[in-house]
C-alpha cells in the first residue's frame, strides 16, 4: 500500500511572515490563487498570525476582505489560519465573548481549519476556541508549542496530546516555532503520539537551524499525516523547508504527496519575481536566510538571538551578548520553563537583558513578567520556585483559575467605542484586537480621497 503524506503550503502566511514581516499585499496573492487551489495541497495557510495586524498597520488593507477574496477563488483546498488561543491574534487574553465572536466570524468568512495554540501549552486557554470552532462547523487543530527543557520530554508532549484530544481537538499539530525539533526526537514523538491518539497529526518546523528537511523525513517515516512547507521562493532560513525539494525527496522514497508538481513549479515561477522585488526594496533581509546552528546549542530561537543582539547594539552593549545569551535559559528555568514563543520569547529575552544590564537579577522586572508570575497568562509548565516568586511579586497572591474567567464580557464596550466607524461585527473585532491601528484604518476608509502615505518602517519580524 502506498504511503501518503499531505502538504500544507505556508507562503501566504508563515512563509512570508518569517522572511518579509508579513508585508505581502493581497494583490500579489490573487493572480496565483487558482493555481494553488489546483496544486493538490491539503490546505493553504493564509490568515492569522501577524497577517491581520500587518494588513491594517502597513498595507492599508482590510484583513477580512483578504480572506473573502481568497475564499472566492479557492474551491478545492482548505483555508487555514493560526490563532493564539485566548490571545486571538494579539498579545493579551480576551474575554470569551470576543473569542467566540472572532472564531465564528473567521469560519463564516471562509476559514476551514483553525490551528490554535497557547504559549504555555495550558489547554484551559484553548477550550473556548475549540468548542466554538466545532460548533461553527470548522475544524479545530490544536498545536503543541514544542520546546526543549528538562521537563519537556517526549512523555510530557504525549500526555499533552492526549489532553488536547480529550478537550475536543479534531487534529493535532507539533508546532516547532524555533526549528529545534531534531530528527530522532521527531521520529520518537510522532510515533508515540500516533500510538496514543487516534487523530490526524501535522508537523510544523522552521529551517532556522539547518535540520528541518531531515526532521521531515523522519517524521514522515514515523507516520505524520501532514507537514508544513513553503514554496521555494519564500523557503529556507527562518521560514519552512521548500515544498518542491521535500516533495521530490518523499516521492522518491515511495510516498504519495498528492501534489501536482507542474502546478507547484508554476507557483514558484510566479513568486520568484515577487521575492526579488522585496529583496531589492530591502524588506527581505539576507540575514533571515542564514542557517543558525546556535539555535540548537543554546535552545534559543533564531529570532530571539538576532533581536537580542540588535537591542544590545542599539545601546552600545554588544559586548554583553554572550552574558545575556547565557542568562536566557536561567530566566526561563526560573519561570517554569515556558516555551520561547510569542509573547513569552520577548518577555524572557527582555528579563534576561534587564538582569545583565542592571547587574542584579530581578532588580528590574517588566509588568508582563509580573503578570505572568501572578498567573495571568496561564499555568507555567513547571512550578515557579517560591524564592523567585517573592523576588518578582513579593507576597502577592497567584491566581490558579483560568485567566479569562477573570475578564468580564468585552464586546459591548468595544462596539460602543468604535460605533462611529464600524459598519460590521468584523470591524468591531478589528478594533478589539488592534484599537489604534483599526481606528486609523476605519477612519481612512471613510474618506475616499485619503492619500495613503508611504510608510518607512523598521521591519521587525514576528517569527512566532
Amino acid at each position: 500500500m502506498t504511503k501518503k503524506i499531505h502538504f500544507m503550503e505556508t507562503v501566504l502566511r508563515d512563509g512570508q511572515q518569517s522572511l518579509i514581516a508579513t508585508r505581502m499585499p493581497t494583490a500579489d496573492m490573487l493572480p496565483i490563487i487558482k493555481t494553488m487551489d489546483e496544486a493538490g495541497y491539503h490546505s493553504l495557510e493564509m490568515w492569522g498570525g501577524a497577517t491581520f495586524d500587518s494588513c491594517i498597520r502597513f498595507l492599508n488593507e482590510d484583513p477580512w476582505e483578504r480572506l473573502r477574496q481568497i475564499r472566492k477563488e479557492v474551491k478545492q483546498t482548505k483555508l487555514q489560519m493560526l490563532l493564539r488561543g485566548q490571545n486571538l491574534l494579539g498579545y493579551k487574553n480576551y474575554a470569551d465573548d470576543v473569542v467566540r465572536e472572532f472564531v465564528e466570524k473567521s469560519i463564516k468568512n471562509g476559514i476551514d481549519v483553525i490551528r490554535v495554540f497557547d504559549a504555555l501549552n495550558d489547554t484551559r486557554n484553548l477550550k473556548t476556541s475549540i468548542v466554538t470552532a466545532k460548533e461553527a462547523g470548522g475544524h479545530c487543530q490544536t498545536a503543541i508549542s514544542y520546546t526543549t527543557s528538562e521537563i519537556h520530554t517526549v512523555d510530557y508532549f504525549v500526555k499533552l496530546a492526549k489532553e488536547m484530544a480529550d478537550t475536543g481537538a479534531d487534529s493535532i499539530c507539533i508546532k516547532d516555532m524555533a526549528g529545534v525539533l531534531t530528527p530522532q526526537t521527531g521520529f520518537e514523538l510522532v510515533s508515540r503520539i500516533k500510538e496514543a491518539v487516534d487523530l490526524p497529526l501535522e508537523v510544523h518546523t522552521h529551517a532556522t537551524s539547518g535540520i528541518s528537511e531531515m526532521t521531515y523525513l523522519k517524521v514522515a517515516e514515523a507516520g505524520a499525516d501532514i507537514i508544513d512547507t513553503a514554496i521555494s521562493s519564500f523557503a529556507g532560513g527562518t521560514s519552512q523547508p521548500a515544498t518542491e525539494s521535500v516533495a521530490i525527496a518523499l516521492e522518491e522514497m515511495g510516498y504519495d504527496t498528492g501534489l501536482n508538481m507542474s502546478k507547484v513549479a508554476e507557483i514558484a515561477e510566479y513568486f520568484n519575481p515577487i521575492r526579488d522585488r522585496f529583496r531589492e526594496e530591502g524588506i527581505l533581509n539576507p540575514k533571515v536566510k542564514d542557517v543558525e546552528p546556535k539555535t540548537l546549542i543554546y535552545q534559543v530561537p533564531g529570532g530571539m538571538l538576532s533581536n537580542l543582539l540588535s537591542q544590545l547594539t542599539e545601546q552600545g552593549l554588544q559586548d554583553k551578548y554572550d552574558e545575556v545569551l547565557a542568562e536566557v535559559p536561567k530566566v526561563r528555568a526560573d519561570l517554569g520553563f515556558p516555551p520561547l514563543v510569542t509573547p513569552l520569547s520577548q518577555m524572557v529575552g527582555t528579563q534576561a537583558l534587564m538582569n545583565v544590564i542592571s547587574g542584579e537579577r530581578y532588580k528590574l522586572v517588566p509588568t508582563e513578567i509580573k503578570d505572568y508570575v501572578r498567573g495571568l497568562y496561564g499555568r507555567p509548565p513547571a512550578p515557579i520556585a517560591e524564592e523567585i516568586q517573592k523576588m518578582i511579586i513579593g507576597e502577592e497572591e497567584v491566581i490558579t483559575e483560568r485567566p479569562a474567567d477573570l475578564i468580564a464580557p468585552q464586546l459591548p464596550e468595544f462596539e460602543a467605542e468604535i460605533s462611529e466607524y464600524a459598519k460590521s461585527e468584523e470591524d468591531v473585532l478589528m478594533y478589539a484586537l488592534f484599537p489604534q491601528q483599526a481606528k486609523d484604518f476605519l477612519g481612512r476608509r471613510e474618506d475616499p480621497f485619503y492619500d495613503v502615505p508611504v510608510q518607512t518602517v523598521d521591519v521587525k519580524i514576528d517569527l512566532f
